[in-house]
């Protein structure tokens, strides 16, 4: 028997180290990082390549083509667009090297034991990040070049427009591959910090994330996200007032939002546990709905981990949304009550184009939440095994998974739709408050936020729809969990 188990062993080793390998993989938490990456390149390079042949057509029109002021503005939202996928995909990114790590903690307290300084265990962890930048960068770089020839080739016969000479492979494609290498790197060496803080003697118990006490003991990175977020608010507040002289208080506005919504993420931990905790009270108070709330608020940081991808892309859609409906509102009061139906047509494409892209980056944080809630699974074995050994039936716990995915996702919905309609009110405000809003060419002033209902409705759905996506992985391994296997040290 063993002759034939060693050569039936023998015969495919390569494809069985490969498992190993894959499985080990998508225990750490590595693939969805590296399929982040994939989709922040290839969000890049399309975005290049179509403002890029958009350009070429308004300089092949002979009545748009010595216009410089459309070049800017393309220019410009690439950049903006870029920017945001690659922020949104450092902040899941780090969340997720922090979740890795938290589930680290007793064996690199072992390594730290046996003599690996922290430092060591920091760069091995930082080395990770950089091979899964580098490899989702170069998967995203090839994905979105072949989707923007293809794209390219449909354009043109679709849009009516011929011999508009325009190569896609360009050295700036380059550009979105080495920052998103770059970034996924700097977001591990981010997320790996907690590696400083473990001790050898940790090695003897079991790891666990930061409870309640231990966050309000971190000073210095309270302080520090505080201080982003009075900064933020502050030129966010600045550039509402400047917009009421001139548009060009927006770019005021959006460093303020940057600002503000990194000390939101920053401080997430002391956020979102009370809005998880009002939240919590609408779920019923049995055993199961209370045990789903509790373990969400009994590990505040892996539970804020989770929410803020969700928030950020909720806002992020939000945003967009409400503030352009308020510069419609706006351009309708301006021409008398009613848009020219051509104008109500671009107006309509054009936010609806922004939301398709903007979209993406709700792509990249439902990614974040499915993959820290796999990983949360996985690294809760004991904990669901004792469930298990006090009786809960399969069924129950996995409600109890579903449950805690749904309490996060909920409270995400919430805060991520009230901070959208502030950011959207504060864009709009800062661009519209100097424009005209009325046939008399008198300035609107304050702008009373527009909230597109039906869009507000989509956020709702789409994200319930989230929630049961991503609840399917770690509910499937939740109920693989043997009690006896769980529970053995």
């Amino acid at each position: 028997m063993s002759v034939a188990t060693t050569a039936i062993g023998s015969r495919s080793p390569v494809p069985a180290r490969l498992r190993e390998r894959g499985a080990r993989l998508r225990e750490r938490g590595m693939g969805a990082s590296v399929l982040v990456s994939a989709i922040s390149t290839a969000f890049g390079v399309i975005l290049i390549s179509a403002t890029g042949y958009l350009a070429a057509i308004l300089r092949a029109d002979p009545y748009l083509g010595a216009s410089g002021t459309l070049a800017v503005v393309l220019g410009f939202l690439t950049v903006v667009l870029v920017g945001v996928a690659v922020y949104v995909a450092a902040i899941v990114t780090a969340n997720t090297f922090s979740t890795v790590v938290a589930g680290r903690t007793r064996r690199i307290a072992l390594l730290r034991l046996i003599g690996s300084s922290a430092r060591a265990q920091r760069a091995a962890i930082a080395r990770e990040g950089l091979i899964v930048g580098a490899v989702g960068a170069s998967v995203g770089l090839l994905a979105g070049t072949v989707l923007a020839l293809a794209g390219v080739a449909v354009a043109g016969p679709a849009l009516g427009v011929r011999d508009i000479a325009y190569d896609v492979i360009q050295p700036v494609l380059l550009a979105p591959t080495v920052i998103v290498a770059g970034t996924t790197w700097a977001a591990a060496w981010a997320g790996s910090r907690r590696v400083l803080t473990v001790t050898p003697l940790q090695a003897l118990g079991n790891s666990a994330e930061a409870s309640r006490e231990e966050l309000a003991r971190r000073s210095g990175r309270n302080a520090v996200a505080i201080t982003l977020f009075t900064a933020g608010a502050l030129l966010l507040a600045a550039g509402i007032a400047i917009g009421l002289l001139s548009p060009v208080g927006v770019l005021v506005a959006f460093a303020g939002g940057i600002l503000s919504f990194t000390g939101i993420v920053l401080g997430a931990a002391l956020v979102m546990p009370p809005a998880l905790r009002l939240v919590g009270r609408a779920f019923g108070r049995n055993a199961v709905a209370r045990l789903a709330a509790e373990n969400a608020l009994r590990h505040p940081e892996r539970s804020s981990r989770m929410a803020i991808g969700v928030v950020m892309g909720v806002t992020l859609v939000t945003m967009f949304a409400v503030a352009m409906e308020s510069a419609k509102v706006v351009m309708t009061a301006a021409a008398g009550g009613q848009l020219p139906d051509e104008l109500a047509a671009v107006l309509d494409t054009f936010a609806g184009v922004m939301m398709g892209l903007v979209g993406v980056s709700a792509v990249i944080a439902a990614v974040g939440l499915v993959n820290l809630l796999t990983l949360g699974v996985v690294q809760r074995r004991n904990e669901l095994g004792l469930l298990r050994a006090l009786g809960l039936s399969t069924g129950q716990v996995r409600l109890v998974v579903l449950l805690e995915a749904a309490h996060i996702t909920v409270t995400s919905v919430v805060v991520g739709v009230i901070l959208g309609v502030a950011y959207g009110w504060a864009g709009a405000q800062s661009v519209l408050g100097s424009v005209a809003a009325n046939p008399h060419h008198e300035k609107a002033g304050l702008v009373w936020p527009a909230i597109p209902v039906p869009v507000v409705l989509v956020i709702v759905a789409a994200t319930a729809l989230l929630t049961l996506v991503a609840a399917v992985v770690p509910t499937r391994l939740a109920t693989r969990v043997s009690p006896v296997a769980a529970l053995a040290v």
